[in-house]
């Protein structure tokens, strides 16, 4: 029996020559990712227990101050002192500084990420770098000590699920809609300890910040990991970004899945999810006119250089409706000085835009953002659980960054033919 890409990475991590779903191996580690709100609490286990001068692989070792950054009080301070103090123990860690943004935009950016490695993070939306063709998955953060300390984690070999995608997507429809369509149809917990494999002939079309945004929110189904194959779309975008020679995996022809079921994203619109999950997913049409308080654009799901120019082709020579708070808040600092070389930023200021440094911003609650009692915000960001983002009253409505921009410009849910035109 063959091997989907998800066995062969764990295999070859395990040293093994075949795994199957349900096995528990353990494996050596490409990448061992932090931030300085998952981190502090592996760092203090590690000094519990006397192991903070025992880290084998510091060179394996990333942590990005994104969740906290910048500080918003003293308790965040801290979160942020304790991860840095950490990290400049070893000359070999690297860290990304307050600034430089979120880890799950910067790790490819800096072309730290290849197809067949594996990956963990103390965060959930580590399976962003699945897009990749690499297995990435979030880990608690003492699994995460204990990674630092050996190198390797255990895990038990997943599932798969093969979404296979045809057809051609309609205008002002993005990556963002196709996995929340997807998301709708697997539930919450449709993937649970799964990983999602995306295939088929309806990606030619989706590019990598699309398939980042398609990765990050595998999670939201429950999975594992979400991952595509190495294709030309992926080879493009690594080209730009290392000179290593890059060895993917790919799926054998007589793979065994668990389940396999077709997309056709013609059919599928632009999507809003309501509250409080992501899997309550309904097309645009459904909520249009529902007035909202606040607009976010930002975080590892759509914080990056295309999400900021569709947002910002709906803002130009527009103005934020004044009843609305609209912030924007790019993935990383290459992200923002790109935005700004290229008038995103003065696009966004002139419109009325709150610009705010990279970071994961209000995404998890953090900063930047934060709703108070009985508001609603329309968000790009992944989760729209019960008090994510502020007030356990507030509501959480998600959607891509075109769907937020016209609606921050009408102070209501928008279709965004409404401003940019319809395309008969």
């Amino acid at each position: 029996m063959g091997m989907t890409i998800s066995q062969k990475i764990i295999a070859k991590h395990a040293k093994r020559k075949h795994v199957a779903p349900g096995e528990i191996v353990e494996v050596e580690l490409d990448r061992i990712v932090g931030n300085d709100a998952t981190s502090p609490i592996a760092i203090k286990q590690l000094e519990k227990l006397e192991l903070l001068d025992k880290v084998k692989y510091p060179e394996k070792i990333m942590f990005a101050l994104s969740h906290y950054s910048p500080a918003k009080d003293i308790s965040t301070a801290e979160h942020i002192s304790c991860t840095k103090n950490f990290a400049r123990r070893y000359q070999n860690i690297k860290l990304f500084k307050e600034g430089e943004g979120i880890e799950h935009v910067i790790l490819p950016e800096e072309g730290l990420v290849h197809p067949g490695m594996l990956i963990i993070g103390a965060d959930s939306h580590t399976c962003t770098l699945g897009a990749l063709g690499a297995f990435a998955t979030g880990v608690g953060s003492t699994d995460l000590a204990a990674a630092m300390i050996t190198g390797k984690t255990w895990m038990k070999v997943p599932n798969t699920i093969k979404v296979v995608y045809k057809g051609e997507r309609q205008r002002y429809v993005t990556g963002k809609d196709i996995i929340l369509n997807v998301i709708q149809q697997l539930g919450v917990d449709g993937a649970l300890y799964h990983a999602i494999e995306h295939s088929g002939d309806g990606l030619n079309s989706i590019f990598m910040d699309e398939r980042f945004t398609m990765s990050n929110m595998a999670i939201e189904a429950g999975a594992k990991t979400g991952i595509f194959a190495f294709d030309h779309i992926t080879e493009l975008y690594l080209k730009e970004k290392t000179n290593q020679k890059l060895t993917p995996e790919f799926s054998d022809e007589d793979a065994s899945y668990l389940n396999v079921f077709e997309v056709d994203i013609s059919k599928i619109e632009p999507q809003v999810s309501k509250p409080d999950l992501p899997s309550n997913s309904v097309a645009v049409s459904e909520l249009e006119g529902m007035e909202v308080d606040q607009v976010y654009i930002g975080s590892c799901t759509n914080g990056r250089l295309s999400d900021l120019i569709l947002a910002a082709s709906i803002f130009k020579k527009k103005k934020v409706h004044p009843n609305i708070r609209a912030i924007v808040v790019p993935g990383s600092k290459k992200v923002y000085e790109y935005a700004l070389k290229k008038g995103l930023i003065d696009i966004f200021v002139q419109a009325g835009c709150i610009v705010g440094p990279p970071s994961c911003g209000a995404c998890f609650g953090g900063s930047l953002g934060i709703l108070g009692p009985g508001e609603r915000c329309l968000s790009t960001t992944n989760r729209n659980f019960t008090g994510r983002m502020g007030h356990h009253s507030s509501e959480i409505y998600l959607s891509n960054p075109l769907v937020a921009a016209a609606t921050a410009v009408n102070g209501r849910i928008t279709h965004p033919h409404e401003i940019l035109g319809v395309i008969r």
